[in-house]
């Protein structure tokens, strides 16, 4: 059997600019500073007795050939990797559901990625799976996004990951002990209670494309900015970024945000966060909040225990494989 682990991501800056409509049309490229946190995506392989194919997630397949799998990802992972039949895949997840805005989707792809070569005996390079993440979720599936998400679950680590002509490039972002501590008090997940689909968000037309290219050079930007910030320690700073990176992307679709998610933003502005942003495509998932030592206990008691929350804790190991022959 085969057991690979990967992580989900939260993306601090930058996020829509590794979208290739951008990144290939600006001189600069696009930038992202983002991390790979400690939630994780888990895909097992098993050999079968029989040549049928069973897969098991929200759903339940079994089938007897790779053709007739609905899962798209799963299909297009073992027609990449070349496996035909006589294998179980089971897919599981610490946080449930698709529409997080942690990068789910990409890390069930690249942990597919991982673990069939795994089976096949092959070892890919973290560059590889990143690669043919995209290649099947941008390529063949025609999936309107970036390509951070699957590069910071391949990579692991807080990193600096530039888009453009040239490739994508990802830079570590290393930092001491004492600010990797200070990251999991003061940053926090809070789950607003509300999913969606990315690509219906990101597939939505602009109403004004001059406005919204504007609105994306300006968080590309504060990616410039957020990774200085890091270098140098200076959390707070990052913590008004936040603010002023929602204040650009909440105006580029009327399909990022809500009313119940402009009020919940509010309240953990006025629980004493310093700064807060919806992550992923938006609509729904979670607000990544910044705050002093003590916002977390007082989020916890202003919100309820309907809003479910947690630390930022990184993940530095990226996709490994737990169990099998990697």
């Amino acid at each position: 059997m085969i057991i690979s682990r990967t992580p989900l991501r939260v993306s601090f800056c930058g996020g829509g600019t590794d979208i290739d409509g951008f990144s290939m049309s600006e001189p600069s490229g696009g930038r992202v500073v983002s991390t790979a946190i400690n939630k994780y995506v888990y895909v097992t392989m098993n050999r079968r007795f029989d040549d049928r194919i069973r897969i098991s997630y929200s759903s339940m397949e079994d089938v007897d050939s790779v053709s007739r799998i609905q899962h798209g990802l799963v299909r297009e992972a073992m027609r990449l990797t070349g496996i035909e039949s006589g294998v179980e895949i089971t897919t599981i997840a610490d946080i449930p559901g698709r529409g997080t805005g942690l990068g789910s989707s990409s890390s069930v792809t690249v942990g597919l990625l991982h673990a069939m070569p795994s089976y096949q005996g092959r070892k890919p390079s973290k560059e590889q799976l990143a690669e043919e993440a995209c290649k099947i979720e941008i390529e063949i599936m025609g999936a309107p996004i970036g390509r951070q998400d699957q590069y910071a679950a391949s990579f692991g680590g807080i990193n600096s990951i530039s888009f453009g002509e040239g490739g994508v490039a990802v830079e570590p972002i290393e930092i001491e002990n004492d600010l990797l501590s200070r990251v999991s008090r003061n940053f926090t997940l809070v789950f607003t209670g509300m999913t969606r689909s990315a690509s219906k968000v990101l597939s939505e037309e602009s109403e004004d494309e001059l406005d919204k290219s504007n609105r994306m050079r300006v968080i590309r930007e504060h990616a410039d900015k957020a990774a200085i910030m890091f270098q140098n320690g200076d959390l707070d700073s990052i913590g008004d970024l936040l603010n002023e990176t929602w204040n650009a992307k909440r105006g580029i679709s009327s399909l990022i945000t809500n009313q119940s998610i402009d009020e919940l933003h509010g309240r953990v502005m006025s629980s004493g966060a310093k700064g807060a942003k919806l992550l992923g495509a938006g609509n729904g998932g979670f607000l990544l909040v910044y705050g002093g030592d003590g916002l977390r206990n007082t989020l916890q008691s202003e919100l309820g225990p309907g809003f479910r929350m947690f630390p930022l804790d990184i993940d530095f190991s990226g996709s490994v494989i737990l169990h099998g022959n990697s």
